[in-house]
């Protein structure tokens, strides 16, 4: 994820009176499983990580003060979080100032500093480094309500053709805070020596692949159709019937997440200049079930 400009001292030079500026940055995976539109079926995995971007201005600041301030920091709304990994090498758990939904952390300066000089060394053009801090598993959770965007697919399979419907259903209310999804691609295989290809919305046929791919701008509230939609389409074959396959979709989501963790600094001597926070998809997927397979 790219943090880009923030207000501020330029990265590159630092006076050791500036509180020092720091991008963070949350990135969530999600993985979900449709089976037909059985809420019981439905399965969800959840990780995320944190980044903390440095300026390259720190290593001078930090090399200059034999005693610099100590970075710590509070990580807030652990309480859905099943499993935390550190980077032990650069921070350790303040466990005397840990809450049922709060982690502490403080950085090992000498680590922290000996760690962003090497960086700069073999990277000397560098504004910025970006650290992983972090990385989390969000406690399982079944059922429509914890996915930002629930898939039904169904199939019909005769000789010569085959019919394709896929709905989907917008759920700002699996987020922190409800934001669009964007950039979604909806990949469809389909055997049977596919021939011709009628779809609604516009999507496009990849012959060397087999496969049905629609490209979407974006899915929300206040999408033209509403929260929800559909993609259809009509297969002529040469060699049926086909088979009902598995339809994989990606989307990004930025400017929140689904666990609704959140960053807070603790002590003097820092700043936050940028929190970003991004939603994405690992392997999102819906396969018909049985009875759904003849619409």
């Amino acid at each position: 994820m790219s943090f880009g400009s923030s207000r501020g001292p330029s990265p590159l030079s630092l006076a050791v009176s500036d509180a020092i500026p720091l991008a963070v940055a949350f990135s969530e995976t999600i993985n979900a499983y449709f089976k037909g539109d059985e809420e019981s079926k439905c399965r969800v995995k959840l990780t995320g990580d944190m980044v903390i971007s440095f300026p390259a201005g720190i290593i001078g600041v930090l090399l200059e003060n034999p005693s610099p301030a100590v970075l710590s920091c509070r990580i807030k709304n652990t309480s859905k979080l099943e499993q935390i990994l550190i980077n032990k090498q650069l921070v350790s758990e303040v466990t005397s100032h840990c809450t049922s939904d709060s982690r502490v952390y403080a950085f090992d300066m000498a680590t922290l500093t000996q760690h962003l000089k090497q960086q700069s060394e073999m990277n000397r053009s560098a504004s910025y480094f970006n650290i992983d801090i972090l990385k989390y598993q969000v406690r399982p959770s079944v059922g429509f309500q914890s996915v930002p965007l629930r898939l039904v697919s169904y199939w019909k399979c005769e000789l010569l053709k085959t019919d394709f419907r896929l709905d989907y259903f917008y759920n700002g209310s699996a987020m922190a805070s409800e934001s669009p999804l964007s950039n979604i691609s909806i990949h469809v295989p389909v055997d049977g020596d596919v021939t011709k290809m009628q779809c609604i919305p516009a999507g496009t046929w990849c012959s060397e692949k087999s496969r049905a791919i629609w490209q979407l701008n974006s899915i929300s509230e206040k999408s033209e159709k509403g929260s929800q939609g559909c993609v259809r389409a009509k297969f002529q074959l040469n060699s049926g019937p086909s088979t009902p396959s598995i339809a994989a979709i990606q989307f990004l989501c930025d400017g929140t997440t689904l666990s609704g963790v959140d960053f807070e600094l603790i002590g003097p001597g820092y700043r936050i200049s940028l929190v970003k926070k991004r939603i994405i998809t690992g392997k999102y997927l819906t396969e018909a079930d049985d009875i759904l397979k003849q619409m």
